[in-house]
């Protein structure tokens, strides 16, 4: 049962996050941000995590509560789903293609939050979007879920296609990382003994 439910309520937002580490990518994104809908949704299909994230924010104010705080939910979900750890495959990567654009993720579910982000939009908005937003989210998915995550743009021209290919190559990683591992199916992936 890799499954988690994360509600998260504060002044800025009211979060509820419901994830399926062993779905088939359905997705059900209502933040109120249509951008990061569309971002969430890549996450989802591409990770074959369920995912259902609504969010109420102060987009009154601006974008980036709710999608900071999105960032932590998932997190938080993400490191309950995952419990001890047992029997995953921990690292994943991926070098993503989109176009003009190549993008390189490699990830471990160490326990350990790192953010190494080499990633460089070419324009500040996409449609009303803060480019800025997108290294946000993954801080706080990082941080909240105990990920170290790296993010590397090889090259790129047009913004939507760097955003969008920064989020596929997560997901991609985070499927590889969280799939079981055939054959340490009983094995916490660490000389630890515990991540």
């Amino acid at each position: 049962m890799r499954k988690a439910t994360i509600t998260r309520t504060t002044a800025e937002t009211e979060i509820e996050v419901e994830i399926d580490l062993d779905g088939s990518g359905r997705a059900d994104m209502a933040t109120g941000v249509g951008f990061f809908d569309h971002m969430l949704d890549q996450l989802a299909r591409h990770s074959l995590i369920d995912m259902r994230i609504t969010c109420r924010g102060d987009l009154h104010i601006d974008d980036h509560h709710t999608v900071e705080d999105c960032g932590i939910a998932l997190g938080q979900a993400l490191s309950r789903a995952l419990g001890n750890k047992r029997g995953i495959n921990r690292y994943g990567e991926c070098a993503l293609p989109m176009d003009d654009t190549l993008v390189r993720c490699a990830l471990d579910l160490s326990g350990r939050p790192w953010l190494a982000w080499n990633v460089q939009m070419t324009a500040p908005a996409i449609k009303g979007f803060d480019t800025e937003l997108v290294r946000e989210f993954f801080q706080a998915l990082s941080t909240h879920s105990g990920m170290t995550l790296h993010l590397d743009l090889v090259r790129g021209i047009n913004s939507h296609h760097i955003a969008e290919a920064t989020f596929k190559a997560a997901a991609r990683a985070l499927r590889r990382a969280v799939e079981p591992d055939p054959r340490q199916s009983d094995a916490i992936p660490s000389t630890k003994g515990s991540l």
